[in-house]
This record gives C-alpha cells, sequence and structure tokens, in this order.
C-alpha cells in the first residue's frame, strides 16, 4: 500500500498512446506501453486513485514475422476482446471539421488500475479507422489519433464522472488533452487563454522519453488547424505552446508545472537538450520501474527470498527458454553454455548487431559454441533501416544456426520468457541515446547479468563485477561504435565468459547481488511512489496556493 499516509493521494489521469498489460491485448509497440502497464499495476497494488486514459488499437501495433527472403514483414490482423467492458458511454470530437464518436472501454481484468480505452470503430463514424493501427500512417494519421487520445480522453472523464487532480502526460501524444482542459475553462469559467493556461499548468505534469531531438514529433500548423488540433486556439496561441512548427514534446513542456525524465542520465540529456525552450517545466529524473510480479520468475525468486538454490531455479527458467526457442525457430541450443539475451525495437542507434561487427574476432565463439546468442525485437513498419538491421541478425542465425536465433514478433511473452531464461543481458545503445531500458531491469530481478554501456538506467546500479558488468567506460566521443565494440570484446572475454564457466560460485553470488540491487529500487511500486511525492502532490498543493491567493501565473518549482 501507499506508504505516504499523511497525505490523502491526488486522483490522477494517466494519458498515454499504448498500454502493455499483457500480450493477448494488442494495445502496445514496446517500451512505453510496458511502462504505462506496469505503472497501472503497481497503482492499483498501491491502493492509489488512478486512471488510465488510452486507445483501443483494433489492429494493434503489427505483427512481424521473417519472409523467405530473410526480411521482415507485417500483417494486420483485427483483434477483438470478450473481455473488455462496455461502459455504454461515448464521446465526440471534431477531426477535419466531421464529429466523430468514441466508445469508451473498460479493462480491469489484470489487476490494474481502471483503464479507459477509446475507440472510433462504430458504424456510424466516417473516420473509423482513426484508431485502428497503432504508429500507423503518416502525419494526418497520427494528429487524428492524439487527438482522439487527448480531447476525447477529457471529455471521457467527465462523461464517466471522474474528478480529476492532476493530468499526467505520458510522452508529447498526449498534448491535445492539454488543449482541451485550456478550452473548457475559457469557455467555463471565462478566463482568457494565458489565465487558461497558467491555470492548467498546475494540473498537468509530463513525461519525456525520447532523447535524440530528430525523434520528437513535430507538425505544420496549417495541419493542424485542418484536422481540428486547435480546438478553439488561434494559431499565435498554439505557437505559443508547441512553436513553428509545433513540436510535441515542447508542448507538454510548456502545459505542465513539472515536467520528468525517466533515468538520470537522462535528465541531463533532456535538460540539455531543451534548454533553449522558453517557458518550459523543469526536468526533474525519475528512473523507471518494471511490475515485478509481472516479470520476475516464481521459482528464481522463491529461491532467492529462502536462501535455496538460486542456479538450479535459473535453469529451470533457461531450460524453458531453450524449449521455446526450438519451438518457435526449430534451433537446439546447448544449456550448457552461455546464452546471452537481447531484445529491443530494431533502432540504428540501439545497434542490435554490434557484437558481429568484427567477424573474425567473434567467429571462433560462434563456431564453438561457446558464446550463444538469442534476439529478438520489431523494426517500425515505416522505418527501412530498422527492417535492414533485423535482417542482418536473421543472416547471422542463418551462418551460424548453432549458436545465433532470432525470435521473430516480439511481444510481452517473449519478453518475459528471454528476461527470465538468459545468462547474460546484452545493451549496447550509443549513449546517451538510451532513455532508460527496463528490459535490463527485468532480466536483472531474475538474476540474469546486464552487460551494457553506461546508458539509461545502468550508470545508476552497475557495481562492475560485482552485479554486471559495464563496457565503453561512458565514452561519447568520435568512433564511439569501434570504441564501444573493442570494449565489449575485451570485457566479454576477459571476464564474463571466466566468470561463467570457470567461477560458478562467482557467478551465483553475482545473480543474488543483481536481485538485490534492483527488485524495490528499480520496482514499479517505488516509480509511483516518486511520482506522487515528487509530482503529483507538489503539483496539488501548487494549484491550492494557486487558487486561494487568486493567482493562477506558474512559478519554477
Amino acid at each position: 500500500m501507499y506508504t505516504n499516509s499523511a497525505v490523502q493521494p491526488p486522483r490522477v489521469a494517466y494519458f498515454c498512446m499504448e498500454y502493455g498489460l499483457h500480450e493477448e491485448l494488442k494495445t502496445y509497440a514496446g517500451g512505453l506501453g510496458i511502462l504505462a502497464g506496469d505503472y497501472l499495476k503497481s497503482a492499483c497494488d498501491l491502493g492509489l486513485p488512478v486512471v488510465g486514459i488510452g486507445i483501443l488499437w483494433r489492429q494493434g501495433y503489427t505483427q512481424q514475422m521473417i519472409g523467405e527472403d530473410g526480411r521482415p514483414f507485417d500483417a494486420y490482423p483485427c483483434y477483438s476482446y470478450d473481455f473488455l467492458k462496455d461502459t455504454q458511454k461515448t464521446v465526440s470530437v471534431r477531426i477535419r471539421g466531421r464529429n466523430v464518436k468514441c466508445k469508451i472501454w473498460m479493462v480491469d481484468k489484470y489487476k490494474n488500475a481502471p483503464l479507459y480505452l477509446l475507440d472510433t470503430n462504430l458504424p456510424e463514424n466516417e473516420d473509423k479507422w482513426i484508431t485502428g493501427q497503432l504508429y500507423g500512417g503518416f502525419g494526418e494519421d497520427r494528429i487524428a489519433q492524439e487527438i482522439v487520445l487527448g480531447v476525447g480522453g477529457v471529455r471521457a472523464l467527465r462523461t464517466l464522472g471522474i474528478d480529476v487532480d492532476v493530468y499526467h502526460f505520458n510522452e508529447g501524444h498526449a498534448v491535445f488533452a492539454g488543449i482541451e482542459l485550456i478550452r473548457e475553462k475559457m469557455a467555463n469559467m471565462g478566463l482568457s487563454f494565458d489565465q487558461a493556461m497558467a491555470l492548467t499548468r498546475h494540473e498537468v505534469v509530463f513525461t519525456t522519453h525520447t532523447p535524440i531531438k530528430e525523434g520528437n514529433e513535430v507538425h505544420r500548423h496549417n495541419i493542424l488547424r485542418y484536422m481540428g488540433a486547435y480546438n478553439g486556439c488561434s494559431q499565435s496561441q498554439m505557437m505559443s505552446i508547441g512553436g513553428d512548427p509545433f513540436n510535441m514534446t515542447v508542448a507538454g513542456l510548456r502545459l505542465a508545472r513539472i515536467a520528468s525524465a525517466v533515468a538520470k542520465l537522462h535528465g541531463v540529456t533532456s535538460n540539455r537538450m531543451w534548454q533553449d525552450v522558453s517557458g518550459k517545466a523543469p526536468i526533474i529524473s525519475i528512473t523507471n520501474g518494471v511490475h515485478p510480479a509481472t516479470w520476475q520468475d516464481k521459482a528464481v525468486q522463491q529461491a532467492y527470498e529462502t536462501g535455496g538454490n538460486l542456479w538450479d531455479a535459473h535453469m529451470q527458467a533457461k531450460l524453458s527458454l531453450l524449449s521455446e526457442i526450438h519451438a518457435r525457430c526449430g534451433a537446439t541450443l546447448n544449456p550448457d553454455k552461455i546464452l546471452i539475451g537481447f531484445a529491443r525495437r530494431a533502432a540504428p542507434y540501439k545497434r542490435s548487431d554490434l557484437i558481429f561487427r568484427k567477424l573474425d574476432i567473434i567467429e571462433p565463439y560462434l563456431k564453438s559454441g561457446e558464446i550463444q546468442l538469442v534476439f529478438s525485437g520489431k523494426a517500425h513498419p515505416l522505418d527501412d533501416a530498422g527492417k535492414s538491421i533485423v535482417a542482418n541478425l536473421v543472416e547471422m542465425m542463418n551462418q551460424y544456426p548453432q549458436s545465433v536465433v532470432f525470435v521473430p514478433n516480439y511481444d510481452i511473452e517473449v519478453g518475459r520468457m528471454l528476461t527470465r531464461g538468459c545468462d547474460v543481458w546484452l545493451n549496447n545503445p550509443r549513449r546517451p541515446n538510451e532513455a532508460s531500458g527496463t528490459s535490463g531491469m527485468k532480466a536483472a530481478m531474475n538474476g540474469i547479468l546486464n552487460l551494457s554501456t553506461l546508458d539509461g538506467w545502468w550508470p545508476e546500479a552497475c557495481e562492475h563485477g560485482m552485479n554486471g558488468w559495464q563496457f565503453g567506460d561512458g565514452y561519447e566521443g568520435p568512433d564511439q561504435d569501434l570504441h564501444d565494440l573493442d570494449a565489449l570484446y575485451k570485457t566479454l572475454f576477459s571476464e564474463v565468459l571466466p566468470t561463467y564457466y570457470d567461477n560458478r560460485d562467482k557467478w551465483v553470488q553475482m545473480m543474488r547481488k543483481s536481485m538485490a540491487d534492483t527488485r524495490e529500487q528499480f520496482s514499479s511500486d517505488r516509480m509511483v511512489e516518486d511520482y506522487y511525492s515528487r509530482l503529483y502532490i507538489p503539483t496539488v498543493a501548487s494549484k491550492q496556493v494557486a487558487v486561494m491567493t487568486n493567482n493562477t501565473e506558474c512559478r519554477p518549482v
């Protein structure tokens, strides 16, 4: 339960484009959605008044399989769910001059805080396609989806009779909710735009994720106006929020009283990225966490807590993973040989195939089977570079079938198996481009030892040679790929392999320390409590002071 009983916890509406609660509910693409799902589960566990607002994606993100040519291809089946609760309520939003009706569904099957999903797939809608594919289509499609999430989400809360103290925008996709809050105050309270904007900032918090400036979503104003995203605001008012072109992250930073990055290093990176944005919220760091009950293997957890045989429990999880790999891919891996896992979105900065870039060095280990590698991950359907990365991993599997495997169609189920059954979790993004990297937390909670560059969450957790290993020493200079590759080989060959094969006692000791260092500090319970103590409660207090003093100016915190 929530530990700060001296303060009545504020009611929070958490807006996110995707939610990963379980593999059977296809409303997620990757890490952002998994984080949102874990957030709702911990809010429920802690008894906190949180509701989630999202979209019911009828075709999900993508089913991405490997074709006969070795390249990934995408399929979009239409999903239906008999466990969703029909609230019998709808809301309407204006998109391209037309009313679009949004049905409100509720999800509470997975012991999560209530999650409300908006659905435009209704017979009366000319634009029923809006909630079809998650992250599908181009600019106009994305804006339409974000109007449904933001404007429709606020209206859904009103229709459901849910009073909210704080609105939490998880990424920039939700910022049109802020525009709707401003519109409400102007229409219902008779406030000017500046007054409504200032008061809105006293009830909004924002989490930024993408640490690559070019990866932050922008839209031209003529398209926003045409789509209906202005929602009663003028172009000059919208420019004052998001700039020109309209940057969704900048808008989130200006609409919020306070913002959070998702790791300490990410906080430094984010403040540097957005330092020239006037009127932005201060950005603090609240490191992500994961939901232990979802991700931790029960036998491994029990062995750790009772002082039992942790290695035997780990080997049960490893054998289960190897069996599933054989069933899915036809590959037979050796349980006695080290198994290194890598599962992430296929993006160039994550460098999925880094370990193969000097084949003359790594090849002898692959041919002998002394090193076994299992990969998984999806590329965005429109990302040719990402698909080429996947194709390269598949080519490595074809070239070294006895030691390299690529598991297609990465999802929660695959992620859960890999973060329970591997021996080592490899992570090698170009620092400082990894925002957090929660898969490494899941692995660590299962006693899997991280081998990672000092990026994302790992600089906060790593005790080299004690609970895992780092390589690259945080280097960010020229030839970073070559520098990190050489460091990876050195650490892998001189420290990781000798410990695994020649010093089992030390390996198990490191497993225990990995679990001890992460199961609380990097849990989503800790993350949610940090949100309450550092974001939500101070924001409510700030609004109360502003209302009492009749001063809606939002000052830095």
